[in-house]
């Protein structure tokens, strides 16, 4: 029997799953850092804004941390949307100003940062949605990161699917359903090449950590670990939410 082709097991779970964050004539930002998972995610969106009726741009954040690294993935990100004629922003965010209101660290710094960025550029192209591309194990990595760091049931509810960013824009993350695994399948399956952030592999930050030593080593035990995290935030985001209702 022929093996079923990632396409045609995947992209009706990932449709299914956007359609209930995106409706027609949505104005859709994307934010666009040129690593595998939100070229993913820029691909699948232009495909389904074809089908569905909506605009998408893209908008990459230069934090200016990385100097000529950070440059190339700019390049490459413009030259990305030119080839499937996205429209595209590409701004330098003011990390300097977040690290003097006593943000400890450079992270936190930049993710302030790139989240102004996010506002100011949603709200001057008219967008009402922002999509990031956060996936199902970037779910259970903030999951496990959070119990260690101490947290309440919010934090087992982990990283929300959709939130308000600011006035009149959502933030929604349509690669929810999906793994890393199939990301990366999305990628080789339409050829698409991406940019590598080297800082993603250093364990000296606890997120790559957990990434790269913590959950493999749960998966020895517990081979469904990621999805029984998932799991585990849907369910108690929904209770949590009926409880405000």
């Amino acid at each position: 029997m022929k093996k079923k082709s990632f396409n045609a097991s995947v992209l009706p779970k990932m449709r299914a799953f956007a359609g209930k964050l995106i409706s027609r004539r949505d104005l859709v930002l994307v934010g666009f850092s040129g690593g595998a998972d939100s070229v993913s995610l820029l691909h699948f969106l232009n495909y389904l804004a074809r089908e569905k009726h909506f605009r998408l741009a893209a908008v990459h954040v230069n934090h200016g941390l990385r100097g000529q690294d950070a440059l190339a993935d700019e390049k490459f990100c413009a030259a990305f949307c030119q080839k499937y004629d996205i429209e595209f922003f590409s701004v330098k965010a003011n990390v300097k100003k977040w690290l003097k209101e006593k943000i400890t660290s450079p992270e936190q710094a930049a993710r302030k940062a790139r989240y102004e960025v996010f506002c100011k550029v949603a709200r001057k192209w008219g967008a009402t949605k922002l999509a990031l591309a956060h996936h199902a194990d970037d779910q259970a990595e903030t999951i496990l990161l959070n119990m260690l760091r101490g947290t309440k049931a919010k934090g087992l509810c982990g990283i929300p699917v959709r939130r308000p960013l600011c006035a009149g824009v959502e933030v929604i993350r349509p690669l929810m359903c999906i793994s890393r695994r199939e990301t990366e399948e999305y990628l080789k399956n339409n050829r698409l090449t991406h940019q590598t952030d080297q800082t993603n592999f250093e364990d000296v930050f606890t997120r790559n950590w957990v990434r790269s030593t913590l959950l493999p080593l749960l998966e020895t035990k517990q081979p469904q670990i990621r999805a029984h995290l998932t799991l585990l935030a849907a369910d108690l985001t929904r209770l949590l939410d009926n409880r405000k209702k």
